[in-house]
């Protein structure tokens, strides 16, 4: 299985890779379906809004069926949504879905773009959507791609004719894809563009309808289809040896944070999509039909045609070498074309097939994976031409800082290494995802540099260009300079080549909750990117903290290593929220980034720097009891969050609940979702109504409707209905209207102010219908909408509690929100106003 994957991937990475750093490894099928491809001269572009939202079936069948040139827009990358396979949330989630964004493309044969806006959660209407996202800067991103990309038809995912029925975000992707199409030929529209773009015109706009979209197969197949396309999306490809349908599962099955990996799907599917402007195809299985996609469609390009669709109806597939002089002079003659568009995106096509064709390979790794401004790196370069073509390898030049001159003949197979030396510039800049080197808005992300809008990652630090003479013909072919190793437990890899400051610096905990006057040990940790660093540190702070010392110093010998430094902090003697973060001093220069790693087998390594800083809140809370259990779910920090303010969190293994291992809290937590993704608890409720009967507190946080299997029908010990019910404004106005119940009264008062300064949402996935025996506590609601009271309900049973919350504690209490951890703080102590557990916990 491993080799047959392998095969149909290399096909399909053959062209798009971006900046993977992983050498594609070409076969002959693999050239000739790049061959076709270099044939077609036609674009398409799918807008959405979320990764994980675009149709990969569709996408797959436009790239490798159709041989068009196919992207996907994604308005956002992701940030709002939640991590099944790490920690990662908020901006990070954001790199992470980009990156498996990428490994989708790479896999579906399409390429990657993406707008400014931020997935700041679920929205339910798109007028609040582009209130949040500022509409006008992301539907010029809209229109800045469609000039740069050029896309002769547009699909959307969504219809831009149903607001409220779906995500807000969804519904405003279709909206401005509907307008941009017609502004993105207007001279006056965003003209500040066109200083480097020029205006663009697409044929044609079509909504990726199917029977979801009418409510029921029955009614899609009622429906007036005079004004759709349809076309067999799960075609069979032999060159491959797959299907359309297998590729596109694959591609999907890379959105891994998010759960999406499904079984490969075979056989006959139609996929339609439904005009919405431009003329309609006379073919209804053709979406080009009337586009002229051939050669012929730029001046000069019939002579180039000619060329290439000989070398595609006579392919040589047990010798493609053979073409190379035929591709090369294809290449002379498309130097000479007055079209610069399509000028520039077939010759790096034809210079990856001539790559491809000769065998040739070509590579300048670092030996080290990382570099400071002002260091010294070491490049590696290997050259081999794996054919008996005439190449030449002139120079090596890596910008304007390394330019080898070498004219060596490359002779079939004969390996050719050499070393450079590259001096980092000081001015250079860090890596990092470029739309977060700026702080942005709830709704948008702050791009400095118009040429990086769109982009799906910060280009390489640096490129290695090779100047070669192919059949004596000049031909530069560029690569990025990455770091090629090895691990004896994976054999070769390879990790992008990343430049770092000198020294980072983070915290432990990103959120410390002051919980009384008394000081806390705050660690820094330094980390060290080159050998023996020297300085100081500082902690900044608010006024009204105290710190023991203004800075320390530090000294760290070796490269990767760290240390830790801490200090005292003293919290003031009212309640307050405020900020600390570190101050490095190393040779003369002030540092206060902090570099997040994140690692997955599925994306490459991606270095992330963040301004280093950590959330203090000074806390009057009260709390009753000491020892909480924890079933954990999808996961969440809400464990962490509550040892800060003094209790101590016990883990429960799910296979381990029985009557006396839950005798020993005082009240058990069940994490999100846990009913959705725990299947040992189908077999535990007994264990939890019966300690809530002998006077235990359970409170079970928010799972998705419908998501369990039927046995998890009885979630509560009284009939309690689950919906999908949510207050998406995390500023809508709460209603305290259990005003006189104990959980808003002790052990502390909770107010109005107690829902200020939430983040991201109030709440998600209330109940809707619930037993008369619990009582609801709260009452909110999103604009224009009836009040819901299931955000929060109480119900005793027998001498203890049973509570069942959708609020977002999730996200309020590593956030360090005051009023969430005194509301939680309250539902753990509640009907325990007399007793205090401190039973100390063994084992």
């Amino acid at each position: 299985m491993r080799n047959y994957l392998a095969s149909f991937i290399g096909i399909l990475l053959f062209i798009h890779t971006s900046y993977s750093q992983v050498p594609t490894k070409n076969s002959s099928s693999d050239i000739y379906h790049a061959i076709q491809k270099l044939n077609f001269l036609g674009s398409a572009l799918y807008i959405a809004a979320h990764p994980d939202d675009e149709n990969t079936r569709l996408i797959s069948y436009l790239s490798n069926e159709v041989k068009a040139r196919t992207a996907y827009l994604s308005l956002t990358r992701g940030d709002g949504g939640q991590n099944l396979i790490g920690p990662e949330l908020r901006e990070l989630l954001g790199v992470l879905r980009t990156q498996e964004l990428l490994a989708a493309r790479r896999v579906d044969g399409g390429q990657q773009f993406f707008s400014r806006a931020v997935d700041f959660g679920y929205s339910k209407h798109p007028n609040e959507t582009l209130k949040i996202w500022n509409k006008d800067s992301v539907l010029s991103d809209v229109v800045r791609m469609i000039r740069k990309f050029k896309p002769d038809v547009i699909i959307n995912r969504f219809d831009h004719r149903s607001p409220g029925t779906t995500h807000g975000h969804h519904t405003s992707s279709a909206m401005l894809s509907f307008e941009a199409f017609d502004l993105a030929s207007d001279p006056t529209s965003y003209p500040n563009q066109l200083n480097d773009l020029k205006i663009w015109q697409p044929k044609r706009l079509f909504f990726n309808t199917s029977w979801w979209f009418y409510g029921s197969e029955e009614k899609f197949k009622a429906a007036d289809k005079s004004n759709m396309l349809s076309f067999d999306i799960g075609v069979y490809y032999p060159m491959l040896g797959v299907s359309n349908n297998e590729i596109a599962s694959l591609a999907s099955s890379q959105h891994r944070c998010q759960g999406f990996g499904r079984l490969m799907t075979r056989g006959t599917q139609n996929e339609y999509i439904e005009l919405l402007k431009g003329n309609m195809p006379a073919d209804k299985n053709n979406v080009f039909d009337g586009i002229d996609t051939t050669w012929s469609r730029v001046e000069g390009g019939e002579a180039i045609g000619t060329i290439l669709n000989e070398i595609e109806k006579n392919y040589n597939f047990k010798n493609p070498s053979a073409h190379i002089k035929e591709l090369v002079k294809a290449y002379q003659l498309l130097q000479e074309i007055p079209d610069t568009y399509w000028k520039e995106i077939k010759s790096e096509e034809l210079k990856d097939i001539i790559t491809a064709i000769s065998g040739l390979y070509l590579e300048a790794s670092s030996k080290d994976a990382m570099a400071i401004p002002g260091s010294t790196a070491q490049i590696n370069i290997e050259v081999v031409n794996r054919s008996s073509s005439d190449i030449k390898l002139k120079s090596v030049v890596i910008g304007d800082l390394v330019s080898e001159d070498k004219d060596i003949n490359l002779t079939d197979n004969d390996k050719q290494e050499f070393k450079v030396q590259l001096n980092i510039p000081d001015d250079i800049s860090y890596t990092s995802p470029y739309w977060l080197s700026k702080k942005g808005t709830l709704g948008m992300y702050t791009v400095e540099d118009p040429d990086l809008i769109g982009n799906p990652e910060t280009p390489p630090a640096f490129h290695a260009v090779f100047n070669l003479e192919i059949e004596g013909y000049p031909i530069a072919i560029d690569k990025p300079v990455i770091h090629r190793y090895s691990k004896p437990d994976h054999g070769e890899l390879y990790h992008p080549f990343d430049i770092l400051p000198v020294a980072t610096a983070s915290f432990q905990d990103k959120v410390m909750i002051f919980a009384d006057g008394k000081s806390k040990k705050v660690p820094v940790s330094i980390k060290a990117h080159r050998d023996n660093i020297k300085g100081e540190i500082e902690l900044c702070y608010s006024k009204g903290w105290i710190v023991d010392k203004e800075s320390k110093p530090f000294e760290i010998k070796n490269k990767g290593d760290e240390q830790i430094v801490v200090f005292e902090l003293t919290p003031p003697e009212s309640e307050d929220e405020s900020y600390i973060s570190p101050i490095i001093k190393v040779d003369g220069k002030e540092l206060s980034k902090e570099l997040v790693t994140i690692a997955y087998d599925h994306i490459p390594t991606q270095s992330v720097l963040l301004p280093s800083e950590a959330k203090v809140v000074r806390l009057n809370i009260q709390k009753v009891g000491e020892h909480i259990g924890y079933i954990v779910g999808a996961g969440d920090d809400v464990p962490k969050s509550l040892e800060q303010i003094g209790y101590q969190v016990h883990t429960i293994d799910p296979n381990s609940i029985n009557a006396e291992t839950l005798s020993k809290y005082g009240a058990i937590v069940v994490g999100i979702r846990a009913y959705n993704v725990v299947p040992e608890l189908k077999f535990k409720q007994k264990y939890l109504f019966d300690y809530v009967k002998k006077g235990g507190n359970l409170i079970l946080q928010y799972n998705t409707a419908g998501r369990w299997d039927k046995q998890y029908e009885d979630i509560a010990p009284f009939p309690l209905k689950l919906s999908r019910e949510r207050v998406t404004d995390e500023e809508s106005e709460v209603e305290i209207i259990g005003k006189d119940h104990e959980l808003v009264n002790y052990p502390n008062k909770i107010t109005n102010e107690d829902f200020k300064g939430w983040v991201q949402e109030r709440g998600l996935y209330f109940p809707s219908e619930w037993d008369s025996k619990f009582t609801p506590i709260l009452s909110m609601h999103d604009e224009g909408e009836t009040a819901k009271e299931g955000s929060l309900l109480i119900a005793p049973y027998g001498k203890g509690n049973y509570i069942y919350t959708g609020l977002s504690f999730f996200r309020e209490l590593p956030a360090g929100v005051p009023g969430a951890y005194k509301l939680f703080a309250n539902m753990l102590s509640v009907g325990k106003s007399d007793v205090k557990q401190k039973t100390p916990i063994k084992g």
